[in-house]
């Protein structure tokens, strides 16, 4: 490929001389005067989408990387985007989960007390390094995914890549932690499945931003917010709650963006519920076989009852109780985002019923 653009040697003599240009001072369609007011946590997205800076357009007019509201000058390269109209990527919260997620990062090194580790059944710790291990296979597709589109979206929209930025750099963090723990007790990593393997791959071969995002986002991020939010009642100590509870506030802003791009998505073109609901269906039937496998079934049985004896004792309520929570907060999810799933849910009754007065807390007791 050949770059058709000559250096001006004239100029860079005459700049030499002081003979500046300035003709990007002087010919400027910008709003001069323009000021934005930082609000109390600082100067934050919302506060500087004013004027025209904060006409985030329909459809992007060009695909460049030149910043929304700049000048632009004639003759700069389409870089190729793919994702160019706002609806595609677009949420109402995105500016706000941006700042929260650049708030709240934490360390996976040093914001986890690993030295108060302490020697677990030998039963429990392997049930707690199984749940680990699906728990790093699972997150980092959560990376994979926006990284695999970031480079396809738009600049116009650059306060949804911005966000999906901090989702990659969450989802890294979340891999990171959960291997560390399976490797800092004694216990080691656990079995991958192929029926784990076989949702991963879904949201990875997802044709379109609207699928992956579904699949991911709604879907296999919500049940893993369902399974952090569990962590208090399925930690077998103190440590583990901690990484629970940092690794949930992140989970929660990325449920979040996912929820409110489809309700931006729907908004815009109520068609595309049939498309949504052919996705998830897909989706669900998968997660029908997940939530039958030993090794998601039976770690999260044995951590909730405490040994592998109580947990035989007590069969799957631990893991019926999980099921019908993480089930409850997708319909919700999918309610809220103006996409009812109750009608034509695939998961088999029996895995999502509603169990009267049942708890997490009370089976653990």
């Amino acid at each position: 490929m050949t770059i058709d653009m000559e250096m001006d040697l004239e100029y860079l003599e005459r700049a030499q001389r002081g003979e500046f240009d300035l003709g990007w001072l002087r010919s400027t369609n910008s709003e001069w005067g323009v000021r934005a007011t930082p609000s109390k946590t600082g100067l934050t997205l919302r506060d500087i989408s004013i004027g025209s800076y904060g006409l985030i357009p329909e459809h992007a007019p060009r695909r460049s990387m030149a910043p929304r509201g700049s000048d632009v000058e004639v003759g700069v390269p389409d870089l190729g985007y793919t994702i160019n109209d706002r609806a595609e990527v677009w949420s109402d919260n995105v500016m706000d989960l941006y700042e929260e997620a650049v708030a709240r990062q934490w360390s996976a090194t040093r914001d986890i007390a690993w030295n108060d580790l302490r020697p677990l059944d030998p039963d429990v710790e392997h049930a707690m390094c199984q749940l680990a291990t699906v728990l790093s296979e699972v997150e980092m597709v959560a990376a994979d995914f926006p990284a695999k589109w970031l480079w396809q979206i738009n600049q116009d929209f650059v306060e949804a890549k911005m966000f999906l930025c901090t989702q990659v750099m969450d989802e890294a963090r979340h891999a990171e932690v959960f291997r560390k723990r399976a490797l800092a007790n004694g216990g080691g990593l656990g079995k991958a499945t192929a029926v784990i393997e076989r949702f991963l791959q879904l949201i990875l071969d997802a044709k379109s931003y609207d699928e992956g995002s579904a699949l991911m986002h709604l879907l296999g991020e919500g049940i893993v917010l369902s399974l952090f939010r569990a962590g208090e009642a399925l930690a077998p100590s103190p440590v583990e709650q901690q990484i629970f509870r940092l690794c949930m506030q992140d989970e929660a802003r990325h449920v979040a963006y996912g929820t409110m791009h489809l309700k931006y998505r729907l908004a815009a073109d109520p068609s595309m519920a049939s498309d949504f609901h052919a996705y998830l269906d897909k989706g669900e039937e998968i997660m029908t076989m997940i939530f039958s496998t030993p090794e998601i079934v039976e770690p999260t049985s044995i951590l909730a009852a405490g040994s592998v004896e109580a947990a035989m004792a007590l069969g799957t309520g631990a893991g019926d109780i999980l099921r019908k929570q993480i089930v409850g907060d997708y319909l919700k999810r999918c309610r809220h985002a103006g996409l009812d799933r109750a009608g034509r849910l695939k998961l088999p009754e029996a895995m999502w019923l509603d169990v009267p007065g049942a708890t997490l807390e009370a089976v653990a007791s």
